[in-house]
């Protein structure tokens, strides 16, 4: 938010916030190693027969770099970094090695390495028990630093990774109440590609969840979570139907719409971390479609003035064609006043998706002097079927890439592009969601402006898919009631822009953190504040926003944050789970150490 719009806005906000807030607590410190209350070497021998052996002292992932940088030893760890299925794979590292000026990936001081919700428990009890800080990592694709702490007990569940089909589930206790429906169940460490793999190529359903291959489904269902179709098929968190999670008091719940139901609300979309570990899922299953289709085409402009005619023909365009369930994606605003169209859609035959984009390619034909394209722009359709079949995909071998690890499975891939996002070092991030009155005729103007004013600071990017105006009406009514900023409802897209580099670490030469960042940041600043100008009071999505972001239960939450305060004073009351920017989290130091009297 634009903190010049002035205070005043808030003051409501924040009068319903403190009314919700419990009497100020005593200032309460958790231990680290080193300090007299650090559980002795037996207590830690107990908790490792709780779990089964289960329990690792952490290492240090970057110990043969401070060894030697130069070595072999710390050129293949490098190496190994750009590839997620690796990071997925060590209980050290995570997929983002950290943000500019804001953390640096760290690993804990001991893990339990978890394979069911006893273990989660046992860990659980433990950090209470000895006042530790406790973190939870899946698959470690937090952009802000939540699946990592420095001197924590870590609960690492990405063993966990069953993936089961129901054709008619019915949540626990709620027989009667809720119809039976096709659903999937998924532990707590599965990951994105590989449950559509289960799901869609060998299910033949589809279930809406997150493009990135390796996110962890248990993380993106607690963001709220949004796919390429989030128009057609809702938020994933609105599918959540059941949920097994572990509470701060060492209790595992299976939570619904039924049994504890405040709960249920709040793991959907209310933060990864923030109230408890969630162990398994449960989601509703969709009629998969029997076709996709992906749009490409990249338009350079000749000038300024093209561009921004270039910008208006879309907006346009957009509203009248493509402002509906059947899209969903994203267009980029790149420099060089370059436009490049990444959409998809479902539900569409070849003809139905070519003749939507007719109008704008007339447009672009009768305007040839400005615009040029320059490859051959690409609409394809394809059986939905074959979307994720790692037996169809390689077929097409410049838009995935594998696992390269010797003996890695053929589902270990990710697409072009994504590869990138391995153990990124990020220097800046911002979104902030546009609202769908921006697209009515009379608006249009201001839209455009707005856009061409924030391309000309840098590169910047809107995501149709993460925004639900102009979609299905049931879906829309589902994810209502969710934990996400109502915002996201009435948003056509998500306008998001982010910047970062390769892996980079303090202290090891040849992959320090570069010492530009802080430009490429205030560069982000001023494309965000171009868009401020039209929106000053946007919302966001939780997990890929501004780290420094200065009214963040107000930005994510919105008028949820009380209600989802109320739910963390009751089931966490003593915030054993926190993390940066997680509900109840403005009650602790920025390491979640001290709680603050």
């Amino acid at each position: 938010m634009n903190w010049k719009s002035g205070i005043s806005f808030l003051a409501p906000f924040l009068a319903l916030l403190r009314k919700t807030r419990r009497s100020p607590p005593k200032s309460f410190r958790r231990v680290r190693p080193g300090d007299p209350e650090w559980p002795a070497a037996s207590a830690w021998e107990g908790l490792n027969t709780q779990v089964g052996g289960r329990l690792l002292k952490v290492s240090d992932p970057l110990a043969a770099c401070r060894a030697d940088p130069y070595g072999k030893a710390c050129r293949d760890l490098f190496a190994n970094l750009r590839n997620p299925y690796y990071i997925l794979d060590q209980v050290n590292l995570t997929q983002t090695s950290g943000w500019a000026r804001a953390w640096t990936s760290q690993p804990s001081a001991y893990a339990v390495v978890a394979e069911s919700a006893v273990d989660v428990a046992a860990a659980v009890n433990f950090a209470r028990e000895h006042r530790l800080r406790l973190v939870v990592k899946g698959t470690g694709h937090s952009y802000k630093g939540t699946s990592n702490a420095p001197d924590s007990l870590l609960i690492w569940t990405r063993n966990m990774r069953k993936v089961q089909m129901h054709d008619a589930f019915v949540p626990q206790g709620c027989m009667g109440k809720v119809a039976p429906q096709p659903a999937v169940s998924c532990d707590a460490g599965c990951i994105w590609g590989h449950t559509y793999n289960e799901v869609t190529t060998k299910g033949g359903r589809y279930v809406q969840g997150g493009d990135c291959m390796t996110v962890g489904v248990a993380g993106l269902i607690s963001s709220g979570g949004f796919g390429a179709w989030s128009k057609r098929y809702g938020t994933a968190a609105a599918n959540l139907l059941e949920a097994e999670v572990v509470t701060a008091d060492g209790r595992i719940r299976v939570v619904n719409a039924c049994n504890d139901p405040e709960l249920f609300w709040a793991l959907k979309g209310g933060g990864g971390g923030s109230f408890g570990v969630i162990t398994r899922l449960t989601l509703r299953t969709f009629e998969l479609p029997a076709e996709f289709g992906t749009v490409d085409v990249t338009v350079r402009a000749s000038s300024k003035s093209a561009y921004r005619r270039l910008i208006g023909q879309f907006v346009s365009h957009y509203r009248e064609y493509l402002f509906n369930p059947h899209w969903g994606d994203q267009v980029q605003f790149l420099n060089g006043h370059i436009l490049r169209i990444n959409m998809s859609c479902q539900g569409l035959d070849q003809a139905q998706m070519e003749a939507a984009w007719k109008p704008f390619s007339q447009f672009l034909r009768s305007s040839s002097d400005d615009y040029a394209i320059p490859k051959t722009p690409g609409f394809a359709i394809f059986p939905a079927r074959t979307l994720w079949d790692p037996r169809v995909v390689f077929e097409e071998p410049d838009d995935v890439i594998s696992d390269s690890r010797p003996g890695a499975p053929i589902e270990n891939f990710v697409w072009a592009g994504d590869e990138e996002e391995a153990g990124r070092y990020i220097h800046g991030w911002g979104s902030a969601w546009l609202p769908e009155d921006l697209l009515q005729p009379a608006r249009q103007e201001a839209l455009a402006d707005a856009l061409f004013a924030a391309s000309q600071q840098g590169s910047f990017v809107l995501q149709f898919k993460k925004a639900l105006a102009g979609g299905d009406r049931e879906q829309i009514e589902a994810s209502r009631d969710t934990a996400t900023n109502p915002q996201v409802l009435k948003a056509f897209a998500l306008a998001l822009v982010g910047d970062g580099g390769p892996p980079a670490f303090a202290g090891i030469p040849g992959h320090e953190p570069p010492s530009n960042a802080h430009q490429t940041a205030a560069g982000i600043t001023r494309i965000m504040d171009a868009l401020y100008k039209l929106v000053p009071d946007a919302g966001t999505y939780v997990s890929e926003s501004d780290y420094f972001l200065k009214d963040w239960q107000r930005a994510f939450w919105g008028s949820n944050y009380p209600r989802l305060k109320k739910a963390k004073d009751r089931y966490d009351p003593d915030g054993l789970f926190t993390v940066h920017h997680g509900v109840g989290s403005e009650d602790w130091s920025d390491d979640g150490f001290t709680r603050h009297t």
